[in-house]
């Protein structure tokens, strides 16, 4: 987590550096021109995403300090299986979630083409999504 840290730390940096920049080269550039003195779309953007990198290197050092322990990539003599944590179980097999993202384009389409389509789209996602959750409860995989 130290390095994650010290990478928005220097995004934060970076941003903040090229937000300078940007407005004093805006600034060279329009000498004579009051009105377009200052570009603000980017001057603004580059401020903001130092703010939010701050924000975010900020809280990812409090969280570090309130733990206390160090992260697996952290450690140097860390093995590659020390950070490889249970990522839950997942069906290779499952068509439900193709169904899923079927339902859903039914419903998109629906609310493009014709607001008749929409409800046959929620009623295809209520069973893929019924289905989905309840795949290992019958049936050849059944627990």
């Amino acid at each position: 987590m130290r390095s994650n840290v010290g990478l928005w730390w220097l995004l934060c940096s970076f941003c903040l550096l090229m937000g300078i920049v940007y407005t004093g080269w805006n600034i060279a550039a329009h000498v004579g021109d009051p009105v377009r003195r200052v570009e603000w779309v980017g001057t603004v953007a580059l401020f903001f995403t130092a703010a939010m990198a701050a924000l975010i290197g900020f809280y990812l050092n409090r969280v570090h300090k309130a733990q206390g322990g160090e992260l697996p990539e952290d450690v140097l003599t860390a093995d590659i299986d020390d950070g490889d944590p249970e990522q839950g179980h997942f069906s290779p097999w499952s068509w439900w979630p193709i169904t899923l993202a079927f339902s859903a384009a039914l419903a998109i389409i629906g609310l493009a083409v014709g607001t008749w389509m929409l409800p046959i789209g929620v009623g295809v996602f209520v069973v893929a999504i019924v289905g989905w959750v309840y795949e290992y409860y019958r049936g050849y995989f059944a627990r």
